[in-house]
This record gives C-alpha cells, sequence and structure tokens, in this order.
C-alpha cells in the first residue's frame, strides 16, 4: 500500500548546482513546514545559518518549524532513526523528506535503499528525483562528469540553475544535450532556487488509484489533460543522439503479459545488464490488468496494481533508460524468453 507512506525527494545535482540554494528557498516557503530535510554531511550543510534556532548532535531545529538532519552514518540508518523519533515524539510529525546529495554522488543507490530496504519500504516511498543542472558549466559538466550524466539520466524533473548568467543560445544547447541524457522528464528554468514547491511534488505514484497523474509520473505526454493517442508518442519520445552512451529508449507490447513470464525477462535483462539499466518506468498489461513497474538497475519497487486503466490505450509501455545498450537487446531478450511474440513489439 502506498498510502500512509512518506513521500521522499530526493535532490540531487553537480558541484555548484545550486541544490543548497534551491532548499534554502523551499523552507521559507509556507507550504514546506512540515519537512524534514536529510543532507549528506560531506561538505557544509547546505541550510543557511540565519534559520537554524536549535542544534542537538544530528538534528537541526529550524525557524520555519521544519528539522534538518545530517547524515553520520548511512541514509538507511537516518531514515529509520529519524522516523523513529516521529513516532515517539522527539521531532514534529513530518510529512514529507527531502533528501539532498552530495554533488559526487550517484542517485541510484539512494533509490535503490528506499526500495529494497524492507522496514524504509513500509514507511517512505520514492515521490521523485529532481535533479539540478548549472546553466553555466553543465555542458562541460556533461562532456567530463560520469556523475553528471547519470544524475540528468535518471531524474523525474530536471531544473536548469544560473539562467541569468548565461545567453538563450548557450541554454539551447544545453537543453539539446539535456534531451540526448532525459528525453521523458521536464525541464524547468529557475533563478537564485527560486520555484514553486507545488512543482516538485507528487511527481511519483502515491496510490493504486489511475488518474492521468498516473501517466504524468510514467513520462507520458499530455496535452490538454488528455494523454497523446499517437503510437508514437509515449513515455518521452527517443532521443536521436543515436551515439549517445546514455539514452532513453522506448517498447510498446500490444499483447497482454503473463506476470511469471515478464518478470522472467526482467530477470534476466538485470543479471546480464544491472549495472547499465539505469532506470526503468513502465505500465504493463498483466492479462488484462494495468502494473504499474519500477526500477534502478537491479532493484526494483513492489510493483502496484492499478485500480483501472488510466486512459483507454491498454497496450504495455516499457521506458528504459540504459548506458550502451540498444533496442535489440532488449527487444530480442524479451522473445527469447518467450515473454511475448515478436509481432506484438512496437517501439518509438
Amino acid at each position: 500500500m502506498l498510502a500512509g507512506k512518506i513521500p521522499v525527494t530526493l535532490v540531487t545535482g553537480f558541484l555548484g548546482s545550486g541544490k543548497t540554494t534551491l532548499i534554502s528557498k523551499l523552507l521559507l516557503h509556507p507550504d514546506m513546514r512540515r519537512v524534514a530535510v536529510v543532507i549528506n554531511e560531506i561538505g557544509e550543510i547546505g541550510i543557511d545559518h540565519d534559520l537554524v534556532t536549535l542544534s542537538s548532535e544530528n538534528i537541526t531545529l529550524l525557524a520555519n518549524g521544519c528539522i534538518c538532519c545530517s547524515v553520520r552514518t548511512d541514509l538507511q540508518e537516518t531514515l529509520r532513526d529519524l522516523f523513529a523519533q516521529r513516532r515517539v515524539g522527539e521531532v514534529f510529525d513530518f510529512d514529507r523528506v527531502i533528501v539532498e546529495t552530495t554533488g559526487l554522488a550517484d542517485p541510484a543507490p539512494v533509490v535503490q535503499t528506499l526500495a529494497s530496504d524492507t522496514l524504509l519500504a513500509a514507511r517512505y516511498r520514492l515521490d521523485g528525483l529532481i535533479t539540478l543542472v548549472d546553466g553555466l558549466h553543465g555542458v562541460g559538466q556533461i562532456d567530463q562528469q560520469t556523475e553528471a550524466v547519470k544524475q540528468i539520466a535518471i531524474a523525474d524533473k530536471i531544473l536548469v540553475t544560473k539562467t541569468d548568467l548565461v545567453k538563450a543560445d548557450h541554454l539551447e544547447t544545453l537543453c539539446q544535450r539535456v534531451r540526448q541524457l532525459n528525453s521523458q522528464s521536464p525541464i524547468e528554468f529557475i533563478r537564485q532556487g527560486e520555484v514553486d514547491p507545488k512543482s516538485l511534488i507528487d511527481l511519483g505514484l502515491s496510490s493504486s488509484h489511475a488518474s492521468l497523474n498516473t501517466l504524468q509520473f510514467l513520462g507520458e505526454a499530455l496535452n490538454d489533460g488528455v494523454a497523446f493517442e499517437s503510437k508514437g508518442r509515449y513515455l518521452g519520445q527517443k532521443s536521436n543522439a543515436h551515439s549517445a552512451a546514455v539514452k532513453t529508449l522506448s517498447l510498446r507490447f500490444n499483447e497482454p503479459f503473463e506476470w511469471l513470464s515478464f518478470t522472467s525477462a526482467l530477470e534476466l535483462l538485470t543479471t546480464l545488464r544491472g549495472p547499465d539499466l539505469l532506470r526503468l518506468k513502465g505500465i504493463v498489461n498483466v492479462e488484462g490488468e494495468p502494473v504499474v513497474v519500477q526500477g534502478v538497475q537491479h532493484i526494483f519497487e513492489t510493483p502496484v496494481k492499478m485500480d483501472r486503466w488510466p486512459s483507454e490505450d491498454m497496450d504495455s509501455r516499457l521506458v528504459f533508460i540504459v548506458r550502451n545498450m540498444e533496442l535489440d537487446v532488449i527487444r530480442n531478450l524479451f522473445q527469447a524468453v518467450g515473454a511475448i511474440k515478436s509481432s506484438s513489439i512496437s517501439t518509438t
């Protein structure tokens, strides 16, 4: 059950991209008064000192009522301790957690932690992965830093910062590079960390009740509240940059799956190419029923059976964020295990 779990928003981005500024501005917003902020202790604590009113060993109480918790050992222990303190009343009854990673962090292990730790999975759910991209230095970071590439590739939303410091043609070039890595997630330009908090929350799957939000969570393009019905446009369009090591690959399956055959195909894929399967999202037709699946590398979250299809489209749609992998590899693997007939597969 997703209902009742505390949503976790993961904020990542390469060094100097503006994570500290963003979170500081968010915490000043009235809608963010019941938030717990978890910050990796490598480097500076990312909250302005004038917000701090009281500190304990690893919990900081902020002037607006939020709490800030620094990672002393590992994220699992920190989140467990935070929930335990909430339960016994040592900290307030926060209703959301923001986790800020270091600029050099690979966000995939954090996502895997939330999915694979049974205690955490029972209490928290990933609501979205926000990646900040430095508008001034982002192109160079994409060219030189593998961490920056992965942070962008698996993001649910991308915020381009420092847009007031660069010209429009530079931003256009940067966005083209970002789109080569992540063709489905929305991009927003921000300045000085100013952003509507509502645009950063509810990006994930919050319940089994299907709606257009389910399609947005999957990355499917919407137009005036209606899903695109075109067979060639769903879950984000595939980038034309075929030479990129990291890319978005999409598959559509016209025939229903049996759950065992579908999971067998995924298990084989993760066994053979787990490190290169950066992220997967999809909605799968399992004997007529819609099931949402998502995973990072070899770790998959518990599948969620929706109460109904979110639209009239009942095809299975899967989007893979991969590294050094071609669409034929995935397509052939599904066929090899007998999960689906070749005639039922189409691509974008």
